[in-house]
Order: structure tokens, then C-alpha cells, then sequence
């Protein structure tokens, strides 16, 4: 069995179309891994496989691929940059011991990319950085270095330098050693050559630079430094290693995916710079001690990330952080159950590989455990670890759901709930008061994607909209009035009186149902029928047919007959005391206002504040946090149900946001009307 200590774990993570997959499909190649460079445009990666990703030409999800240098094994997990999948980006932070962030040299430092560095920071991942696509028009090392430098702080040190720029781009220089190597084309490696003039100044000032952050972590090596003695290749690898583990130092390397320029030199980093797996502490856990992972001790692995094959039913992705996991090997699992791994297996792209055993740090899989959930903890019998579960964006983007045939509908209730099992950031709801069920997840893209999934892993086809704006209304005074209801049609009859008082409450107290009948006027066990009355004909809705809120109903007094009063009587008394008191009540309609958080680079600050004006929108506040601004706002619901797609025009898809209800608030009057027309014109 493979040691840990010669396993590395690595997830390429950024915004979208930084070249994540291109440069995935470039390190399995140059590995020796696959035997051809796939393309994206082509769609004939290793790592984007689905049908969607395919049609698409981007990452729709977390793939996993891995291959060995010198001696190791690489497990490489390739994430979606659109944050519209973030979910998976996140996932994949959870199984990885270093972050490699994939930055254009282009587009330069973007907000996936500075949001997905949170993350991996709170994870306690450490985290690289690799500078993509310099060998495109109008791309800069030094732009996007300085970009880095803003956004991320003084621990991003550059360790390799680039010779030439855009369409001249023929190498790299590595900083430590000052060595260059420039790349013929289509090969794989690069050949060392004399150092360029045209990079000397820059390499020289990023080695001196380099050297005095190492020499800082060690006074025999700084006294040494002062001496005029450097710390030898050894020190300097070993000290940036440290650094990269305790999140110290964040190393910025050079590549040109396409030509494979410095493909082979990060493969080289990886294992010499990147932490395996036993410097790697536990994620943070809910019970259990924390304990140093051991390929010896007992076995915690957590399950990250599962997917539904249409032909081996579920398959459950899983990071080991402790022990050693083999096939047929039992487990509980935390929370409760045991789980049996018949068929222990490792992905490469969509392909599995049977193995008979993983090491600690190992990432595998097991396909048919049907009692397997992400987030959990898989352990030894006796031990009491459960790790915590991840942390995923809350749902932005809302459709209402239903199946196009009616002999769909149970088909459609399995295949979302196994679409909500599989993908955390996908929400479905159940709205009782319009009978819609809802779809939510982080975006336009993102559901769409979700139901062409369904329709083809489950054979649903469905249509979808916009769903109804759960509108609420309300009393703006108080007012009193008598419910009667009589009824005789020959024989016993039905008889019931009851006075009421209505009053406006405080916004969101809801419904208050007050007794203050004395002298049995009404008869006790007929007093909850009025309140059942009263609260049947508050949620039917007296303006547009939308439930009325934030009222209190004080039944004070009444009449009854000994013979014909019953509860139906009752209940009925209790609607005909709303129907008479409404108009005197002064009704208003309100609507949900959602709290809004949207992110986005400095430079579209203006325009987002200008939108959520035209939206009716009160911006609260504003927050800064390196080169991102985020706008804190009251929004109407109504104004911001397609926003994800607005705000992907506004910004050139830089800006991403956070939704959450707040309150209800009226809703101004020419806005009213047009609801209250349409609704009236929906029930004619």
C-alpha cells in the first residue's frame, strides 16, 4: 500500500474560465495520466464528462482524476468557477490538503476567486497560486501579481517568473534557484537554459525578496543571511513547505496550460512544496477528540460529495483523514448504522478503478450505499468522531416546479429528493399556501442545469416559472362587528352570533385570538369554532386572496340557541364577523422584502447601487474587503426574482449576491392595484 506521506491531495479552484480544467487535462498528460489533451471546446476532457458540461463547455461539477510523479500520487479534483456550482468548490476544499487557485493572467484576480480563498482560509487549507494564460493578448505576470498581492496580503510570494509575455511567452525562471527553462513545442518538459537579461532585474528582485521571507522563519539562518551565506536549495524548500502548511506563505507559480509551459514544474511542486496528508489536522468536528491522522489508528473519512449513475444507482465520494479504509470493510456511521464497502473504488473522470485498499489521505468511493449522505462521517466501531458538516451558500435563485405529464408526479418526487440528496445547495419546498413545489438553488444556470438532470437521469420532463409572490395582507385599524349566521330550513335549524373585535398588531406578531366571553354567551366548546371561522376567512384573503397577518380577533360576546346552535353555526358566525368588519379595517397588501448582500469589484460599485434603486430597494450599508464591495440592501421579493441573471449582465458575471427574507412591508399603491387586478382577473 501506498504511503501517506507520498500521497498529495490538491483541488484547482478559481472563477470560471480561468482555465481549471485546461490545466487539469494538461497535468494528466504531462503524467503520463492520459495519452491525449483533451479539450473543453471539444468536450473530450477526462474531468468534464456529463452530458451538461459537454453541451455546455464548462465544469458543472467536482471531477476527480489522479496521476503519479516522481514516486507520488497527485489526487486532483478539478471544481466548477461559476458560482452558481460553488457548492462542489466547497466540497472539494473539505477533501484537499492544498488549494491550488488558478488565476488568469488576462482577467486577473476575480470574485470567485476571492471568495473561494475565504473558505479554503477558514477550512485551514493552504493555498498556491498558479498564473494562467500569459501567453494570451493583454495578459500581464506583473498586473496580476500586483492584483494578488491587494487582494491576499504579503504571503503571496512569487517562486517562479515568466520569460516573455502574450504570444512570446517560452518559459519560466524558477526564483529560488534562478534557473530558466524554456519549452519547445509539444514538449512535455522544459530545457534549462542561461538566464535571460530580459527577466534578470525581476528575477533577482523576487529571489532576494524570497530569500528574506525564508531567512525570517530562522534566526541561525537570518544570522547567516547577514553573514553573506544564503540557506542552501534544501532550506529553502523546507522552509517554504513549512510555510505552506501553516498558511504562512502562499507560493504564486507560472503556466501556459495550452503550450505546457511549466506543466512539469508544477507536478514538481506539488510534491515537493504541497502537505501530505499527515500534516493535515482534522476538519472541525461536533464530537470526538481531534487526534494527529495516522495510518495506523482508527479509521474517520468523510463522505463529500455523492452523484446519482443512472447505471450503478448512488455513488458516495469520501476523504479518509485517519487510517486505513479496504474493500468490504464495515464502518459505523456517525449519527448511527453500519455501512458495508463492497466495491471500494477510485475515479478517474467517469471511469472506475477497483482497489483493494485506500491509505490515509486516500480519496475514493463506494457506489449502492443508499444509507450514505454528504457530510457523513464514516469511523471505526467505537469511535465517537463526527466531523462537521461543510458550510454551502444558501439558495438565491427560485423556480416553481411541476411535471409536464400527471403520471410524472411521483417520479418527479423521487427524482427530487434524490437531486436534493446528492447537491446541498439545491432546496425543494413544499409552498402550502400557493400549492407550488419550489426548486431553489445558487442561480439560473444552476437550475437549469438541475432539471436537465432530471429529465435525463430520471426521464421527467417538467416545466417551470416564475413562482407566485407570497404576498401578505393587512388591517391598518380596529373595528368591531357582529357575525351572524341563521339558517332554518324546516326541522332543526343552525343559529349562531358571535361579536368580535379586530385590531392591528405589531409587523410579523401574525394571528392573536383573543376569549373574553363571559356569562356564557356563547357556549364553551363553541368558542374555538369561531376562532376556526375567523382564521378560515382571514386566509382566503379579503383584497387579492392572499392570508391576512399581524391582527388580533377578540370574541367579547354572542348568542346562541339550545336547540339549533352547533359548531358549523359557530364557525360560520366567526367568517361572517371578518366579512362585516373588513371594509372598516382599512386593508393593505403587503409584500416580502428579502435582505440582499451582493459582492462585486469596486469598479461596478455604482452600477449595483443605481439597480437595486430602480428596484425600490433601500440599501443599508456597505462593506470592503480587498478589492471586493458589498452592498447590504432591503429589496422587494418582486423585484428581484430573475436577479442572479441580472446581475451576471450588470457586472460581466463578477458580481455574485446573498438572499434571505426579512420582512413584510406594504406595498406602495400603484404596485397594489396592478396585484389586485390581476388576481381578480385570475379568479374570473
Amino acid at each position: 500500500m501506498l504511503l501517506p506521506e507520498k500521497v498529495r491531495n490538491v483541488a484547482l479552484v478559481g472563477h470560471g474560465g480561468s482555465g481549471k480544467t485546461t490545466l487539469a487535462e494538461a497535468l494528466l498528460f504531462v503524467g503520463g495520466a492520459t495519452n491525449r489533451r483533451g479539450t473543453v471546446e471539444q468536450g473530450t476532457t477526462v474531468l468534464d464528462f456529463e452530458p451538461e458540461e459537454v453541451d455546455r463547455g464548462i465544469s458543472l461539477g467536482l471531477g476527480v482524476a489522479t496521476f503519479n510523479w516522481n514516486e507520488h500520487r497527485i489526487n486532483l479534483i478539478d471544481t466548477p468557477g461559476s458560482s452558481d456550482f460553488s457548492g462542489d468548490a466547497r466540497a472539494a476544499l473539505r477533501a484537499v490538503d492544498l488549494a491550488l487557485f488558478v488565476v488568469s493572467g488576462v482577467d486577473g484576480v476575480e470574485v470567485q476567486t476571492e471568495q473561494l480563498w475565504k473558505v479554503a482560509e477558514e477550512e485551514g487549507i493552504p493555498r498556491a497560486v498558479v498564473v494562467t494564460k500569459l501567453d494570451r493578448d493583454r495578459s500581464s505576470f506583473e498586473r496580476t501579481l500586483d492584483q494578488l498581492r491587494d487582494s491576499f496580503g504579503k504571503a503571496i510570494a512569487p517562486i517562479q517568473v515568466p520569460i516573455g509575455s502574450e504570444e512570446g511567452l517560452r518559459g519560466l525562471v524558477r526564483v529560488a534557484s534562478e534557473r530558466a527553462y524554456e519549452y519547445a513545442e509539444e514538449e512535455k518538459e522544459g530545457k534549462e537554459v542561461d538566464l535571460p537579461s530580459e527577466v534578470e532585474e525581476l528575477v533577482h528582485a523576487a529571489h532576494t525578496a524570497l530569500v528574506e521571507t525564508v531567512v525570517e522563519t530562522d534566526d541561525e539562518m537570518m544570522e547567516a543571511y547577514f553573514e553573506g551565506k544564503e540557506p542552501s536549495r534544501e532550506q529553502i524548500v523546507t522552509t517554504i513547505h513549512k510555510g505552506i502548511v501553516a498558511g504562512d506563505i502562499q507560493p504564486v507559480l507560472v503556466a501556459s496550460a495550452e503550450r505546457l509551459i511549466g506543466i512539469d514544474l508544477l507536478a514538481e511542486f506539488i510534491v515537493d512544496y504541497g502537505p501530505n496528508p499527515l500534516e493535515r489536522i482534522l476538519p472541525t468536528l461536533t464530537s470526538g477528540d481531534p487526534t494527529p491522522p495516522s495510518p495506523d489508528g482508527p479509521t474517520a473519512a468523510f463522505v463529500f460529495k455523492s452523484v446519482s449513475d443512472p447505471f450503478v444507482g448512488r455513488i458516495s465520494l469520501f476523504r479518509i483523514y485517519s487510517g486505513t479504509v479496504k474493500a468490504d470493510q464495515e464502518l459505523d456511521v456517525a449519527g448511527g448504522g453500519k455501512v458495508r464497502l463492497h466495491n471500494l473504488f477510485k475515479l478517474q473522470g467517469k471511469e472506475h478503478n477497483d482497489v483493494p485498499d485506500l491509505p490515509t489521505g486516500g480519496i475514493g468511493a463506494v457506489a449502492k450505499v443508499d444509507n450514505l449522505r454528504v457530510g457523513d462521517t464514516l469511523r471505526s466501531s467505537g469511535s465517537n468522531i463526527t466531523i462537521a458538516p461543510i458550510s454551502y451558500p444558501r439558495p438565491v435563485a427560485e423556480v416553481a416546479i411541476t411535471p409536464r405529464s400527471h403520471h410524472d408526479e411521483e417520479k418527479l418526487s423521487t427524482a427530487l429528493h434524490r437531486i436534493e440528496e446528492e447537491d446541498p445547495t439545491i432546496r425543494v419546498e413544499r409552498r402550502s399556501d400557493t400549492g407550488e413545489t419550489i426548486l431553489a438553488g445558487l442561480g439560473d444556470t444552476h437550475l437549469d442545469v438541475t432539471v436537465a438532470r432530471i429529465h435525463r437521469k430520471f426521464g421527467v420532463e417538467v416545466d417551470t416559472a416564475l413562482p407566485i409572490i407570497p404576498y401578505r395582507e393587512t388591517i391598518t385599524t380596529s373595528a368591531q362587528a357582529e357575525g351572524k349566521h341563521k339558517k332554518q330550513s324546516g326541522g332543526r335549524g343552525q343559529f349562531g352570533v358571535a361579536l368580535v373585535k379586530f385590531a392591528p398588531l405589531p409587523r410579523g406578531s401574525g394571528y392573536e385570538y383573543i376569549d373574553s366571553i363571559k356569562g356564557g354567551s356563547i357556549p364553551r366548546q363553541f368558542i374555538p369554532a369561531v376562532d376556526k371561522g375567523i382564521q378560515e376567512a382571514l386566509n382566503r384573503g379579503v383584497l387579492a386572496g392572499y392570508p391576512v397577518i399581524d391582527i388580533s380577533a377578540e370574541v367579547y360576546d354572542g348568542k346562541y340557541h339550545a336547540v339549533d346552535s352547533d359548531e358549523m353555526s359557530f364557525r360560520m358566525a366567526g367568517i361572517q364577523a371578518v366579512r362585516a368588519a373588513i371594509q372598516d379595517l382599512k386593508p393593505i397588501l403587503l409584500e416580502p422584502v428579502m435582505k440582499v448582500t451582493v459582492t462585486v469589484p469596486e469598479d461596478h460599485l455604482g452600477d449595483v447601487m443605481g439597480d437595486i434603486n430602480s428596484k425600490r430597494g433601500k440599501v443599508l450599508g456597505m462593506e470592503g474587503d480587498g478589492t471586493l464591495r458589498s452592498v447590504i440592501a432591503e429589496v422587494p421579493m418582486a423585484e428581484i426574482q430573475q436577479y442572479a441573471a441580472e446581475l451576471r449582465s450588470l457586472t460581466s458575471g463578477r458580481g455574485s449576491f446573498d438572499v434571505e427574507f426579512d420582512h413584510y412591508a406594504e406595498v406602495p399603491h400603484n404596485e397594489a392595484q396592478q396585484v389586485i387586478a390581476a388576481s381578480r382577473d385570475a379568479e374570473d
